[in-house]
């Protein structure tokens, strides 16, 4: 049965989400070792539930063959289960290396109370980002990282297929090129309201535009990738950003896909693009991830907020995919609500 308590501090032992099995999790006792040289201890203020990724390790999806490459950063134990799996932990730096003492930091880490990392794993948040808003730097790398593989233009007419975080951030991103167009595509009518804060169109598949420039796919469903391929203009790149895990997905390539020479280009955030592999390092690209959050209508994609303690009894439902769900924010040194 899970402690109720809340976070202690002032000890060495931290608490840690794992998920133990097939749609269970468990907050377990986690050793925070003190830091040895070049190394920092964290305090975690928040973390964020990648409900993609994540959903699929909780719904024991990730496939045998990726057990090794979809590792996290800091996973502890191994795919199928158990895992201490996650990737976007934001907190105060408590001892260690007196260049970052007292500093707010972002780190790949898992959903855990606090934790020891070498300095250079933890990247400190800029001047206007606030704590909560940079929990979405994992996120946005990935919109960094479909940009860079799209290359959209100024002036295109551009779509993005999924309105969830990913696909809501990257829209944003090609949405600050000059006299561009993006227009978000979602079955859910309530993701209308976020597109719109974000300054972005919104449309439901059946009222998609079409001869688009260049279409980003991040629904994660057959249905999404069909809509993407039928948003696209002749000639143009739909770019692949679901991980479908385990599940085989049918394209439609059977009717004018090859007529009309349309290009179906895969972006993984676990690589950087070939073309910028010799000068972009996976830090310059988080600290890149970070500054582009300085702008406070990204606050809207925190939808849900809720204490470290309540995670294994409301995770269920904030994984199910039919849940109304974009980021769940975890809050640490907060009582269960």
């Amino acid at each position: 049965m899970t402690d109720k308590g809340v976070v202690t501090r002032d000890t060495a032992e931290a608490r840690a989400l794992w998920y133990t099995e097939k749609m269970q999790c468990e907050i377990k006792p986690a050793a925070a070792k003190r830091p040895q040289g070049g190394e920092v201890r964290v305090d975690t203020l928040f973390s964020g539930v990648s409900r993609g990724t994540e959903g699929l390790v909780f719904r024991g999806e990730v496939p045998q063959s990726e057990w090794q490459r979809m590792r996290a950063p800091f996973q502890t134990g191994d795919f199928p289960f158990p895992v201490k799996y996650g990737y976007a932990a934001v907190g105060t730096v408590r001892e260690g290396d007196p260049d970052l003492a007292g500093q707010t930091v972002f780190s790949l880490y898992p959903h855990q109370s606090a934790f020891t990392l070498p300095t250079d794993a933890c990247v400190p948040i800029p001047d206007g980002v606030s704590p909560e808003r940079a929990v979405l730097a994992a996120n946005m790398e990935t919109a960094i990282n479909a940009i860079w593989d799209g290359k959209p233009s100024p002036g295109d007419h551009i779509c993005v297929v999924g309105g969830g975080v990913v696909g809501l951030l990257t829209a944003y991103v090609a949405g600050q090129l000059p006299g561009s167009t993006v227009t978000v595509i979602d079955t859910n009518p309530e993701r209308a309201k976020t597109a719109h804060a974000l300054g972005l169109s919104f449309a439901l598949p059946q009222n998609a535009p079409r001869n688009q420039d260049i279409v980003f796919h991040a629904s994660a469903t057959a249905a999404g990738l069909s809509t993407a391929l039928e948003c696209a203009g002749d000639g143009t790149s739909i770019i692949e950003m679901s991980w479908y895990g385990t599940e085989n997905v049918a394209v439609p390539l059977g009717a004018d896909f090859h007529c009309r020479r349309l290009k179906l280009v895969s972006s993984q955030v676990g690589s950087i693009a070939v073309e910028r592999q010799a000068r972009w390092t996976y830090r310059r690209r988080l600290e890149t991830a970070l500054t582009l959050l300085k702008d406070p209508v990204l606050d809207c994609l925190i939808s849900h907020r809720l204490a470290f303690a309540d995670l294994p009894d409301r995770l269920p439902d904030l994984l199910n995919k039919a849940s109304d769900v974009l980021l769940t924010l975890v809050v640490y040194d907060e009582k269960p609500c």
